[in-house]
């Protein structure tokens, strides 16, 4: 199944919609204020029903998480043997650094999109043809640390797919766009070489505050969505020089 960017939002806005009164109720409305944060934990547990625990992915780390459409095991190499975790159907597995000491409050907005791909992934393996679901070769789908991506294969389109509807679901366009008439009166900010200066900084750390995400992830849905432009290192010179 190949999406496109419209039909991304539509389905991440329909998600969120029908979350926010699954998990509000009444209060939907007038809970759900720019200044509340998506609560993936309970999209993903309470919502979704899916069963959500860590372990050891990777020797490297550059697993971050792992989701299941049926009964598997997955392999992995820990100390130069192989080690085969049994996994269940509609189980989420993330990266255990992410729950060690001294990792919780730092490594939080990397395992919150974690969650929200592998919850995406699910949602979009839902929305597959029954004949399309059975198939599917691989019995899960795995998050690997990002990596700028060609989209050559049908594994390049999942994860690509996850990654834009994971990151509509944390940033709900409606919800960045009052976000940015906030805190930028709607203006588009600027990164010069991919780095940020003073108030368009400030906008977008205050941006991840908001969402609870990272500065990449914030960045490219900001781009994503015409708010942030992206300009060479040269034209920041010339601006700083015609500005003093």
């Amino acid at each position: 199944m190949i999406l496109s960017h419209k039909d991304i939002e539509e389905i991440a806005a329909a998600v969120t919609m029908d979350f926010d009164r699954f998990f509000f109720g009444e209060k939907a409305g007038r809970e759900r204020s720019v200044t509340l944060a998506m609560p993936i934990d309970q999209l993903a547990g309470d919502y979704l029903g899916l069963q959500v625990i860590f372990s050891e992915l990777s020797a490297d780390g550059s697993i971050m998480g792992v989701t299941t459409y049926t009964d598997t095991e997955y392999e992995t190499m820990e100390e130069d043997c192989n080690r085969i975790l049994t996994l269940k159907r509609n189980q989420v597995v993330l990266d255990l650094r992410f729950i060690q000491q001294g990792n919780i409050r730092r490594l939080c907005p990397q395992r919150r999109f974690t969650l929200a791909h592998e919850c995406a992934h699910q949602i979009l393996f839902q929305l597959e043809e029954d004949e399309k679901k059975s198939l599917l070769q691989k019995a899960y789908s795995e998050r690997k640390v990002h990596t700028p991506r060609t989209l050559k294969t049908h594994e390049d389109w999942n994860e690509w797919q996850a990654n834009a509807l994971g990151a509509s679901i944390l940033m709900p366009q409606t919800k960045a766009d009052c976000a940015m008439r906030l805190l930028n009166g709607g203006e588009t900010l600027k990164s010069y070489a991919d780095r940020l200066h003073g108030k368009d900084k400030a906008c977008v750390e205050a941006f991840c505050s908001v969402f609870a995400v990272s500065r990449t992830a914030a960045c490219i849905r900001l781009e994503q969505l015409g708010y942030l432009g992206k300009h060479s290192a040269n034209e920041y010179r010339h601006f700083v020089e015609v500005e003093v």
